[in-house]
C-alpha cells in the first residue's frame, strides 16, 4: 500500500538525484540549479569560453606577449567569479520571494 510518507520519501530522493545531475557544469552556470537543456547549453558555452581563455593565455605566454597574457588571465579569473555572484543573486531573490506572505 502506498502511504504518504513513502511518496514524500520518493520525492525527496528524486529531488536529491536531480540536483546532482550536472554537478560539473554548475560551476559555469549562471543559475543555482540546472533544470533545463537551455541551462545546460549556457553552462557549456561558458565552460568553452573559459577553456578558450586558458588556452589563449598559454599561447600568449608562449609567444611572450606578457601584457596580453595578463589581461586574458584576469578575464579567466573574473568569469567564474561573476558567474558565482549571479548564482548567489538569483538564490537570494528566490529566498526573498518565498518569504513573502501568502496573502500577497
Amino acid at each position: 500500500m502506498i502511504t504518504r510518507s513513502k511518496l514524500v520519501e520518493q520525492l525527496r530522493d528524486y529531488q536529491i538525484r536531480s540536483q546532482h545531475k550536472y554537478s560539473a557544469l554548475t560551476v559555469f552556470s549562471p543559475k543555482p540549479h540546472i533544470s533545463s537543456w537551455a541551462d545546460v547549453a549556457v553552462a557549456i558555452f561558458w565552460a568553452l569560453v573559459f577553456s578558450m581563455l586558458v588556452i589563449s593565455s598559454y599561447l600568449t605566454l608562449y609567444f611572450r606577449h606578457l601584457w596580453l597574457s595578463v589581461l586574458i588571465i584576469c578575464l579567466g579569473i573574473f568569469l567564474p567569479i561573476r558567474l558565482r555572484n549571479s548564482r548567489q543573486l538569483l538564490a537570494r531573490k528566490r529566498e526573498r520571494r518565498l518569504l513573502l506572505p501568502l496573502s500577497m
